[in-house]
């Protein structure tokens, strides 16, 4: 959220919400329904059961407005559910900026290949496992699964997608017992021949330099996607995309093979999230 500081003739230092943020002008649209409702903030916590001062924050723009408070104030101000349409702002922003041109590579894509060495990647992440990793923000949350999408849908069919993962993702603690048992149990129900898991065992091997996904669009060109400590590289520069190709294929090839993978799955699910 952005802010203005003014200081006062007193001296005294205040911070007020930058008014033309999306946040911010949601909120004054959340302040005119209520008023042409005929309504005083404290009458409209009564209807919808938030607070008072949640709802003065959300209409200064200093608070943010979730989809649930959203819904419930469309309903009590009748608004047609226009107040949950003007928060798809939000999905806009879900991404960081370098994110945003990976994503749209994905979206088109028609073969996706990926190598995570310490997660499980997004687009097969349950909404549990992804609450965990992006630690509870429900915007992030909410774009990530719609991400995902793309593995379901059915005009254009959904991208070739191969996975392999590093065996200590299936062992890594994210959100718990039930989060990671679901998880991995969520990871075997998808597989199909779109769609496969493979699973490198510990010790020494090809992926040992980080992860990365190569998106190859419509007419065979390639798009590499190179995670880093402070943020991910999209390129299509044919020398780094023709390494990561290699990298992929040696990593895939030093994997279980697709019905091991979902074995070693298995047990690990009755082994340890059980």
């Amino acid at each position: 959220m952005e802010f203005t500081r003014l200081l006062l003739n007193s001296g005294k230092e205040v911070v007020i919400a930058n008014l033309h943020t999306p946040q911010a002008i949601w909120g004054r649209e959340l302040r005119h329904y209520r008023k042409a409702a005929g309504l005083t903030q404290g009458q409209l916590a009564e209807r919808i059961h938030f607070s008072e001062s949640l709802i003065s924050g959300v209409e200064t723009g200093q608070l943010p407005a979730s989809p649930e408070f959203a819904e419930v104030c469309d309903e009590a101000l009748t608004t047609g559910g226009s107040l949950g349409r003007l928060l798809d702002w939000r999905k806009g922003r879900s991404f960081p900026p370098w994110f945003g041109k990976w994503h749209d590579k994905e979206q088109v894509a028609t073969t996706v290949r990926t190598y995570q060495p310490l997660l499980i990647p997004g687009l097969l992440q349950t909404d549990a496992y992804a609450r965990a990793v992006l630690r509870g923000d429900e915007a992030a949350v909410e774009a990530r699964m719609h991400r995902q999408a793309i593995l379901s849908r059915e005009d254009p069919p959904p991208p070739t997608y191969r996975c392999v993962v590093d065996e200590g993702v299936l062992h890594r603690p994210i959100g718990g017992t039930k989060t990671m048992k679901d998880q991995l149990e969520h990871l075997i129900s998808v597989v199909n021949p779109r769609l496969s898991v493979q699973v490198i065992p510990h010790g020494m091997h090809s992926g040992l330099m980080g992860g990365f996904a190569i998106a190859t669009l419509e007419g065979g060109s390639d798009v590499l996607y190179a995670e880093t400590a402070v943020r991910g590289l999209i390129t299509s520069e044919q020398e780094d995309v023709t390494v990561a190709v290699e990298r992929f294929e040696a990593i895939r090839t030093e994997a279980l093979p697709l019905g091991m993978s979902i074995e070693l799955i298995q047990r690990t699910v009755e082994e340890k999230w059980t």
